[in-house]
C-alpha cells in the first residue's frame, strides 16, 4: 500500500469551515424560504433579507455554501417538483408549468428538456410505460342484480 501524503488527510483541519456557523444557519434559513416559494418569483433581496446579508455577499455565500446560486437552487427545485406533478397525471402540463412558478410554456418545456433529457409530455409517456395505469374492466360497475338477471355471473 502506498503511503499517503499527510497533507491530504489534514486538509479539513488546516482550511476550516467554509463558511461560519452563524452565517450557515442564516444561509438555510434563506434556503428553506426560497424552497417555500417555488410557486412565485422570489427577489434575490428578498432571499437575502432572510439571511441578513447584502445581496452581493448572499449570492458568494451561498454559492460558497452549497455549491450552486440560488437561482440555480431554485431551478432545480422547480424541476424536481415539476417531476412530480408529471409522474401524478392529474394535470396537463400547462397547468405543470404554472404550478412551479413559470409562466411561459415555451421556456419551461425548453428548460425542463435540458436538465431531464426529454421533453414534459416525453417524460409523462416514459413514466407511463414504466407504470401502466390499469384500465378497469367496464362490467365491473355493473350491478351485480342487473348481471343476474341477463345471464352473466357478477364476479
Amino acid at each position: 500500500m502506498e503511503p499517503r501524503h499527510p497533507l491530504l488527510y489534514t486538509a479539513g483541519q488546516r482550511l476550516g469551515p467554509l463558511v461560519e456557523e452563524d452565517t450557515f444557519a442564516r444561509l438555510s434559513r434563506s434556503r428553506e424560504f426560497l424552497a417555500n416559494s417555488l410557486d412565485r418569483r422570489p427577489r434575490l433581496s428578498e432571499a437575502a433579507r432572510e439571511a441578513c446579508l447584502s445581496p452581493f455577499h448572499y449570492h458568494r455565500m451561498f454559492v460558497r455554501a452549497f455549491g450552486e446560486t440560488p437561482h440555480d437552487f431554485l431551478t432545480r427545485r422547480r424541476i424536481d417538483r415539476a417531476k412530480q406533478l408529471l409522474a401524478r397525471d392529474e394535470c396537463s402540463v400547462t397547468e405543470v408549468c404554472l404550478a412551479v412558478g413559470y409562466e411561459s410554456l415555451g421556456s419551461f418545456s425548453s428548460l425542463f428538456r435540458s436538465s431531464v433529457g426529454r421533453s414534459p409530455v416525453e417524460y409523462r409517456r416514459g413514466l407511463r410505460r414504466l407504470f401502466p395505469v390499469p384500465h378497469l374492466a367496464p362490467h365491473r360497475f355493473v350491478p351485480a342484480c342487473f348481471l343476474l338477471s341477463f345471464g352473466s355471473r357478477p364476479f
